[in-house]
């Protein structure tokens, strides 16, 4: 993947790199171009994010910080565009064989091509991310204007317009039953669907499950070799919030497994 360039004031150029992760969604013709749209808007929305904190700490106008937001906004809304198209792109490259689904034997290679099925660490992804893009495309699939609705709802309150909103709004969307219905297991007619705690546990063990497959010796030392990397790029101390935010989550559950 291309590395997006460096901007050297990118807050005074929020509007043009809004603009420009617009552009290369609306001209993408590969998974690769896509994922290349899903970082510019990533990156417009922690610039967007960045600067209405930085107006709210100087109390700035309310029409500055309200300005932000909606860059904020704009910015989220073509992310989650290209979150949708991923997922339609990988379910598709799934569907012709050109990336493993689930049920493939990856460690097992076809000696008479010597070619297998790319996995998602092969394209750079993690399975939550793929996971967050099908919901994000079931959820407007079934609600067309969801994701728009849901930050201009924010916007309207005064609230940040955030991906935890929008993390919300596609929880909310499966519990009211907007994402297609399933068809009945025949193996199993007794099949009862979770409920919002067991589904939301699912999550949790799914999600350091997929961790726990990724990290391996030799990508936990290119991860460590990457953060080394990024410790002077825009933005490298939103990173190690997550991490910081990441591991406090998972020091609770663990205390919770560890008070059975």
């Amino acid at each position: 993947m291309t590395a997006l360039a460096h901007i050297p004031n990118p807050s005074r150029d929020l509007p043009s790199l809004i603009e420009r992760a617009a552009t290369m969604l609306s001209g993408a013709k590969t998974a690769a171009e896509v994922l290349e749209a899903r970082e510019a808007a990533g990156l417009a929305y922690d610039v967007a994010k960045r600067a209405a904190r930085m107006k709210s700490a100087k109390a700035a106008h309310d029409d500055l910080i309200a300005a932000a937001h909606r860059a904020q906004a704009d910015a989220l809304e073509i992310e989650a565009a290209a979150k949708r198209r991923l997922a339609d792109e990988y379910d598709a490259a799934q569907a012709r064989g050109e990336v493993a689904s689930g049920s493939v034997r990856t460690d097992i290679v076809d000696v008479s091509n010597d070619v297998r099925p790319a996995t998602a660490a092969d394209l750079g992804l993690r399975r939550d991310q793929i996971h967050e893009a099908r919901q994000l495309r079931d959820a407007e699939t079934n609600d067309p204007g969801i994701v728009r609705r849901t930050l201009d709802e924010r916007l309207e309150r005064g609230e940040e317009p955030n991906r935890t909103a929008l993390r919300k709004m596609v929880t909310d969307a499966a519990m009211r039953g907007l994402r297609p219905q399933r068809k009945p297991n025949r193996r199993n007619p007794l099949y009862v669907p979770p409920t919002p705690a067991q589904a939301a546990w699912q999550h949790v063990t799914g999600t350091f499950r997929a961790f726990a497959e990724w990290a391996t010796d030799e990508n936990l030392a290119l991860a460590r070799q990457g953060m080394r990397e990024a410790r002077d790029t825009p933005f490298h101390d939103l990173d190690a919030r997550a991490i910081a935010e990441g591991s406090t989550a998972f020091t609770t559950i663990k205390e919770w497994i560890d008070a059975r």
